[in-house]
């Protein structure tokens, strides 16, 4: 099992947001290197309780991490200081840079890094030893092992009831069901994993954009409120939506919103469509993230 902090779900829930620069080798890291001025929008994710790092300077980008709520996320911040870009530092060659830079951290005894990378360790272990229990049992064990390997987003606390689902950034229907769960989420009583898709161009393109969010379930709550604060940037990668779609079109789903969730019985039970009665759901939910 690989114990390191970033772990293939990890790189997932950053949808995809990986990029490329030209092959260089690493440099090596002065330990008397000075740390640059925080950039305004990582210094707010400190101000809403996040955890930084600085990574270093490799490949001329300066680079951190940002841990809140047990998650990480990468951002490098271009030269020019104007801009920054959230994912995975690869370099020309394909070595994912960024895995260097944790190591290093990691090596220096940093206590968040450690606890989150055990933490994800046992976030991977868990996970192949339910691949190992349902696998191959019944088709509806391979749909669930699909969902679970999708590009989510979680709504809530975690260590709650957990339920996926398939929404539609402009579906509004998917706005209705989440607006009805909402209650039951703040009262920590499930977390819902929003499985973000787009049907059509735009709304690809916004939910590629709430997967990149540096706070998802926030930027969630504000676009339903106000429809408009979900963008669609062209920028973006939609990588981690076609992998969503592609989950849907195999297992020939069409609408949103699609729940898919473990019930108390441990059976796979699939709701197409708003749930007719959420008590009843929010009751049924067996498996807890």
């Amino acid at each position: 099992m690989n114990n390191t902090l970033f772990s293939p779900k990890s790189i997932l829930m950053l949808g995809f947001a990986a990029f490329m620069f030209a092959a260089a080798p690493v440099a090596a890291q002065d330990t008397q290197e000075v740390i640059p001025e925080l950039p305004e929008p990582i210094q707010n994710l400190v101000n809403e309780g996040a955890q930084i790092r600085y990574l270093g300077r490799d490949l001329g980008v300066d680079g951190w991490i940002a841990v809140k709520n047990g998650r990480e996320q990468f951002f490098y911040v271009l030269p020019s200081g104007q801009a920054f870009l959230s994912g995975i530092l690869f370099d020309g060659k394909g070595k994912a840079i960024t895995h260097e830079q944790v190591r290093r951290l990691q090596a220096q005894g940093d206590e968040t890094i450690n606890a989150l990378a055990a933490d994800n360790a046992y976030e991977a272990e868990q996970a192949e030893e339910r691949k190992q229990k349902y696998e191959f049992k019944t088709p509806s064990e391979q749909l669930y092992w699909d969902v679970e390997n999708s590009n989510w987003i979680p709504v809530g606390l975690a260590g709650t009831p957990v339920l996926y689902a398939f929404v539609d950034p402009q579906c509004p229907h998917c706005h209705r069901m989440m607006s009805a769960l909402r209650e039951q989420i703040e009262a920590g009583k499930a977390q819902v994993r929003l499985i973000p898709v787009g049907l059509r161009p735009e709304t690809k393109s916004q939910a590629a954009f709430l997967l990149a969010s540096p706070d998802p379930a926030q930027t969630w709550w504000r676009h339903l409120d106000d429809i408009k604060k979900l963008p669609a940037k062209q920028e973006i990668s939609t990588q981690g939506v076609e992998r969503n779609l592609m989950v849907m079109t195999t297992w020939k789903l069409s609408a949103t919103p699609l729940v898919v969730y473990r019930g108390k019985d441990q059976k796979v039970k699939i709701i197409q469509g708003n749930p007719k009665d959420i008590e009843a759901l929010i009751n049924d939910l067996g498996a807890r993230s």
